[in-house]
């Protein structure tokens, strides 16, 4: 107790009875402190020493903070659910960066304790869009997004090639908003979702192997193509093949219909002149006699109106296939 354990103290102080109570106690040490305050006032204005401001009080203490570096390990103590969340879904974030990298405050020092995304994206065009929380709903996982509405102008700001396929090769794909297939992030739909399959064996797999989604009248396809898959849209053509008795029967629909859709040779691709000059003079083109390559065992036109077996021309002896 000091001073106060002796009688001389508390008559300095003007007590006659050394029994003090609590609340004086308090009173005292108010009046001290007062004292030392003023005191200190008194030296710091005749050195000419501004007064403290809470401010600078303030700032004091945050630099002897920042002196303790805090730890991912440390943020984990109390936010345990996120760096869960970041192992597994995060990418970027969570092989690139730690916790202090984009929280750079903490309250109550800071109450920006959640960055701004443009802090560290803004090179892109899609990082010029606003409202990216809308479908980075959690930054701890950035790219298990929420797809919802018409959001097709911010796909395509990411994904511009697939953006440019679908307007330089209109389809009904080319109307659809980009969330009606991919109604999950990196969720390719199933054709058959929409599509009816050519053909029973049909998977996806193939369907992408001559349709591409993103302009899928482009198609392609390889020369072991089974006709089976061209029949549900050329039906009767195949069936005209598939009676025909001459050598083409043989042949797959991609065989001469080679690697693009509506690819249609010419038959001296394989066949060379096969008639004197005078009669293809006369007939022109090979459909003139011979209809179509899917239906050779006839002949056509105008030669059809002829019954002989063999037709005279000029001299020439003309054998019907």
């Amino acid at each position: 107790m000091g001073m106060f354990n002796n009688k001389v103290g508390f008559k300095l102080f003007g007590f006659s009875d050394p029994t003090i109570s609590k609340t004086t106690v308090c009173i005292l040490g108010i009046f001290l402190i007062g004292i030392v305050a003023c005191q200190e006032s008194a030296v710091r204005t005749k050195l000419g020493i501004p007064p403290k401001q809470p401010e600078a009080i303030i700032e004091e203490k945050a630099k002897k903070a920042d002196a303790f570096e805090i730890t991912d390990a440390q943020c984990v103590l109390c936010h345990p659910k996120q760096p869960q969340t970041i192992k597994i879904y995060g990418g970027k974030h969570e092989t690139q960066v730690g916790c202090s990298d984009c929280h750079l405050e903490h309250p109550p020092k800071g109450t920006k304790a959640v960055p701004e995304c443009s802090m560290c994206h803004c090179e892109k065009a899609h990082y010029q869009l606003d409202q990216c929380g809308s479908c980075h709903t959690d930054t701890h996982a950035p790219l298990n997004l929420t797809l919802e509405g018409e959001i097709s102008d911010p796909c395509l700001a990411c994904h511009m090639q697939q953006g440019e396929e679908l307007a330089n090769h209109p389809s009904a794909h080319t109307e659809m908003a980009c969330n009606e297939c991919h109604y999950e992030h990196r969720k390719v739909l199933n054709c058959m979702e929409c599509h009816s399959k050519h053909t029973e064996d049909m998977n996806f797999e193939f369907c992408k192997s001559c349709h591409p989604v993103h302009m899928p009248l482009v198609v392609t396809y390889s020369e072991d193509t089974p006709s089976e898959y061209c029949s549900a849209c050329h039906g009767e053509a195949l069936g005209l093949l598939e009676q025909n008795t001459t050598k083409h029967h043989d042949l797959s629909c991609a065989y001469c219909h080679k690697n693009k859709h509506k690819t249609v040779p010419s038959c001296y691709a394989c066949h060379d002149k096969p008639h004197p000059d005078a009669l293809m003079q006369k007939f022109h083109t090979c459909a003139m006699c011979h209809d179509t390559a899917h239906n050779l065992n006839r002949l056509s036109g105008q030669v059809g109106k002829w019954s002989s077996r063999k037709l005279e021309f000029k001299g020439l002896t003309i054998q019907r296939h």
